[in-house]
């Protein structure tokens, strides 16, 4: 009863977070893709082809650990890479991946740095996201992708996609969604900025942020 009740408030969140981001303007039409860990071994994950501004807690899939579908319709074909991250991280209970303005006009510059894609210009990203993961583009639903995030599960919470947008992780739903919220926000300003015109954290405030 107690599992069960938890996947109801699971859904309930969700939906709910989906459509704020909607509503904000960090999904549009059909694009991105939100699970959430749903006890210890299912994933409620968003539909495929769904728009989330207009999910319903019905419309939802509910996974096994090994993608076998066990209720509602067919998950985003992208939620490979979203088990690829629970199977290979216990602390990651939820995954946000968005093709939110900023972050995928990042992944886009042909000058990006693919080692330091944002280099730390305000303490918040440091704190909070820490190292961005610059990952090759591959198709979206590309099996190679999930080897990716298997590759850096546990060791990242916020990746870049070649050409494609972001993937974060965290322990829980809202900590997932404001984490999106920060990468985006940090994007913006970084393009906005102009890498000539940022004044950087040096070396010694990163690493006393980092230990906070």
């Amino acid at each position: 009863m107690e599992l069960k009740s938890d996947i109801r408030r699971k859904r309930r969140a969700l939906v709910e977070l989906s459509k704020s981001l909607f509503d904000r303007g960090y999904i549009a039409g059909s694009a991105g893709n939100i699970s959430v860990r749903a006890g210890v071994d299912k994933v409620l994950a968003t539909p495929s082809g769904a728009c989330l501004g207009r999910l319903s807690e019905e419309s939802l899939a509910l996974l096994s650990l090994e993608g076998e579908q066990i209720k509602g319709p067919r998950a985003s074909k992208e939620t490979k890479f979203h088990l690829a991250l629970y199977n290979n991280d216990p602390a990651c209970g939820s995954v946000v991946h968005l093709h939110s303005t900023w972050v995928t006009l990042l992944s886009c510059r042909a000058d990006l740095d693919t080692e330091a894609p944002i280099r730390p210009f305000t303490p918040y990203y440091v704190m909070k996201i820490g190292c961005l993961q610059v990952v090759p583009y591959y198709p979206p639903g590309d099996e190679r992708l999930a080897e990716a995030m298997k590759a850096w599960a546990g060791q990242r919470n916020a990746f870049l996609l070649r050409n494609h947008g972001g993937i974060v992780t965290a322990g829980t739903l809202t900590k997932a969604v404001d984490l999106a919220e920060e990468l985006e926000e940090t994007a913006k300003l970084y393009c906005l900025l102009n890498k000539n015109n940022i004044h950087y954290l040096s070396e010694a405030e990163i690493t006393q942020l980092r230990g906070r």
